[in-house]
């Protein structure tokens, strides 16, 4: 019966990449949690940038899915192969720029980033509402003010759940 409901079409599961630990967390039919993992990870100041690689990302989704799987082992006896949904959170702030082949054009910026007050305060004033510094469209309206020789080339921005998601479903 536990198997049956773990690996049914009625689970969910959820990760949400927060900022010190990607979290994942298997919803039952009932919408009770089941299991949980975890992966710690913390982002590195790099050229005056706070950042987390590419590889960073794909390490910790596996490290908290194989933590959440293992958490199912252990608590049920049996092994997690099907799940029924998946959601995915992140940190809704920040700036990855890709070119048209979907290459990374500049180290991924995290909220953290306090670099775009010049943008943030034209963005506010113009639009008449209050733009905070980590917000993506800071981020690339600072890049054009700072005029970054990556700017050509941008095809597509997104923030850190958008790659993501992006990367998982081709869309």
């Amino acid at each position: 019966m536990t198997e049956h409901m773990i690996n049914s079409d009625n689970t969910s599961l959820g990760i949400e990449l927060g900022s010190t630990r990607i979290k994942a967390v298997l919803i039952g039919p009932d919408k009770t949690p089941l299991a949980t993992g975890n992966y710690d990870w913390e982002n590195q100041y790099i050229d005056g940038v706070w950042t987390y690689s590419l590889e960073d990302i794909w390490e910790g989704m596996r490290g908290s899915y194989a933590d959440l799987k293992a958490s199912v082992r252990d608590t049920y006896h049996v092994e997690l192969h099907k799940i029924g949904a998946l959601g995915i959170s992140g940190m809704m702030h920040g700036y990855l720029a890709f070119n048209a082949e979907s290459q990374l054009l500049t180290p991924f910026r995290t909220w953290r980033n306090t670099f775009t007050e010049e943008a943030s305060s034209k963005l506010s004033e113009k639009f008449d509402f209050n733009i905070p510094q980590r917000w993506s469209i800071a981020h690339l309206y600072q890049a054009i003010l700072n005029g970054e020789d990556h700017l050509p080339d941008l095809q597509h921005l997104t923030t850190l759940a958008g790659y993501v998601h992006w990367q998982l479903t081709g869309e």
